[in-house]
């Protein structure tokens, strides 16, 4: 119903901008141009899911054979000590621990077909367990703002799209992307325990939080040492180097456990072929009204103004540009994925903007939607704090995204 609304505002909103500019400004050839775009858009849309059909192929192919090894199961027991400590509700060697370590792990592999599935699962396990059944319990919330808070450890869709439009090396925006999602996560963590009053001080809550935010740190130092040109070469070559490893893991470990590689890739390739050709549809009814809104000259005004709004409190106002795609992402994932692909097109899949909208797509996943089906899914009717909590993992994400970015990129 959200992107409903919206998509009947940036339709609408279009029209009545061309009818002020003919008015107002005699400009009556507006019409044209918005009616030109809604045909360009829309073979653009179809254009980009069909040239993104060998990548996503690609990509989930290797994703299934890393499924297939265990590699899920290998990440789901590397975090089960610090997952026994942060959902004390549920009680020890409970089945639900490794449906929602699964689910975890598969959202940090960037498995999406499997992540869902055994996320409602462990939703289902976790409303056993609920002793007021219309009313989320604490394990639940705690479950739904760390998976909407996406921390995601391979970006697959998104090189995959930045690739599509000629980025020089779409690699590029791995680490500030691993760096935003982490903020966004220890952020919805921490809301979360406080609120539940859940002891940060225990060893091993401490002591994971204080290792993964040491080595994000670092990352950052490090960033800051070198000027934009190299920090963009260093950051591509280990964004590189560290899909290649996870690359050889995958296979290794499956060629371990005896599993056929080249049959785990071919159906995961199957997979990345229906979703290429499934996401057509949307990716074109998003991709007409923001260029109808483009065309108006309403997102110029919009952009305009935000960056006036910059400029006035000392940042950057070329960043303004990637605000609409920021304020997009907690509503609608198809809708945010459409400004980023028209924010790259537009700017040009390596210029700040272009980036900046890839990192905040891959920053946070898309809160309503999460929760509405997760939920959903048990019929809980009142979500207690989670929407707070997810809402400050969002924005603190989006401010991790709006610093990193010139830093990274220049």
């Amino acid at each position: 119903m959200i992107l409903n609304y919206i998509w009947i505002s940036l339709v609408l909103l279009a029209v009545i901008m061309g009818v002020v500019q003919a008015v107002c400004y005699g400009n009556v050839d507006i019409f044209s141009g918005i009616l030109n775009a809604t045909f360009d858009n829309a073979r653009t849309g179809f254009e980009l899911s069909i040239g993104l059909t060998g990548i996503l192929s690609l990509w989930m192919g290797i994703m299934k054979i890393g499924e297939r090894a265990g590699a899920v199961n290998t990440l789901g027991k590397a975090i089960n000590p610090f997952f026994s400590r942060i959902f004390p509700e549920i009680p020890k060697g409970h089945p639900v621990f490794g449906t929602m370590l699964m689910n975890i792990a598969a959202n940090m592999l960037g498995l999406d077909n499997a992540a869902t599935p055994m996320g409602l699962k462990a939703m289902g396990e976790l409303q056993e367990l609920n002793r007021d059944k219309s009313r989320a319990s604490n394990a639940m919330i705690m479950f739904v703002v760390l998976g909407a808070s996406g921390l995601t450890l391979i970006p697959t869709t998104i090189m995959a799209y930045r690739a599509q439009l000629g980025a020089a090396n779409p690699a590029d925006v791995f680490l500030p992307i691993l760096i935003a999602t982490y903020v966004a996560t220890l952020v919805g963590l921490i809301c979360v325990c406080i609120a539940q009053k859940i002891r940060l001080k225990d060893p091993v809550v401490l002591g994971t939080v204080i290792v993964l935010t040491a080595l994000v740190g670092l990352l950052v130092w490090g960033a800051t040492l070198l000027d934009p040109h190299r920090l963009s070469v260093v950051s591509a070559a280990a964004a590189a180097i560290i899909l290649l490893a996870v690359i050889c893991w995958f296979v290794i470990q499956a060629t371990v456990h005896r599993i056929n590689v080249y049959d785990a890739f071919i159906d995961g390739a199957k997979g990345g072929f229906q979703t290429a050709i499934g996401i057509i549809p949307y990716l074109i009814a998003i991709l007409v009204a923001v260029g109808m809104f483009r065309a108006s000259g309403a997102m110029g005004l919009l952009e305009n103004g935000i960056a006036w709004c910059f400029a006035a409190c000392g940042i950057n106002p070329d960043l303004a540009g990637a605000v609409p795609t920021a304020l997009m992402k907690p509503l609608s994932g198809s809708g945010a994925r459409g400004l980023m692909l028209e924010a790259m097109t537009n700017y040009g899949a390596d210029s700040l903007v272009g980036r900046l909208c890839c990192i905040l797509q891959g920053t946070t996943d898309t809160t309503f939607y999460v929760l509405a089906v997760y939920f959903g899914s048990v019929n809980i009717k009142d979500t207690r704090h989670a929407v707070a909590c997810c809402l400050l993992a969002d924005l603190a994400g989006v401010i991790a995204a709006f610093a990193i970015a010139p830093v990274f990129f220049g």
